[in-house]
């Protein structure tokens, strides 16, 4: 039985390393999806949060987590992702805390004065808010904003789905800021 125990212990302890690791290696960037109210985008921005290791994202209302479609989209990536409740009424002071903590203020938007995605130098630390499906961020929150950017676009149609346009936007910041790549378990 002293033999299972200790067993036991290495395994969580080893377990408890990994994570731990996985919680250093997480970039400064933070997806603030708020806006968004469909489950299978959200579901799909936590999965990609956590594969690009966001520091986090930010929802309207945790309790999605605990929904069926939601889980079953995103694999049980927020489990590993940490996610944060910030109502829609709460973005303002959010977005103030975060940019006197230092982070750039970025919006994912197709305004006049937009940067193209691929013209972007993302900084290190990053808010980047995503809008609504259809109606984008409101005017009171784009003028928060240090930078909009858009993803350059060739077809008719003039939007991508909020879920792949933050992916390709989580992409960049990663492509830009990533570290030669290694297996978690040889941090």
């Amino acid at each position: 039985m002293a033999r299972e125990d200790q067993l036991l212990d290495q395994l969580l302890h080893s377990r408890g390393v990994i994570v731990e690791k996985l919680k250093a290696r997480r970039q400064q960037i933070i997806l603030l999806a708020s806006l968004i109210d469909r489950i299978p985008n959200l579901a799909g921005l936590a999965r990609t949060c956590e594969v690009f290791r966001a520091a986090a994202l930010a929802v309207a209302d945790k309790s999605i987590l605990n929904d069926k479609q939601f889980q079953l989209i995103s694999v049980t990536a927020e489990k590993w992702v940490p996610v944060l409740e910030v109502p829609v009424g709460s973005m303002k002071a959010f977005l103030e805390k975060k940019k006197q903590e230092g982070f750039a203020i970025l919006g994912l938007e197709q305004t006049a004065n937009s940067v193209a995605l691929d013209q972007y130098n993302f900084p290190t630390k990053t808010v980047l808010v995503l809008g609504r499906e259809k109606e984008g961020i409101p005017v009171e929150i784009i003028h928060m904003l240090d930078t909009c950017i858009e993803i350059p676009q060739l077809g008719v149609v003039r939007s991508l789905n909020v879920h792949v346009s933050g992916a390709i936007a989580l992409w960049e910041y990663t492509r830009q800021h990533r570290q030669p790549w290694q297996p978690v378990t040889q941090v």
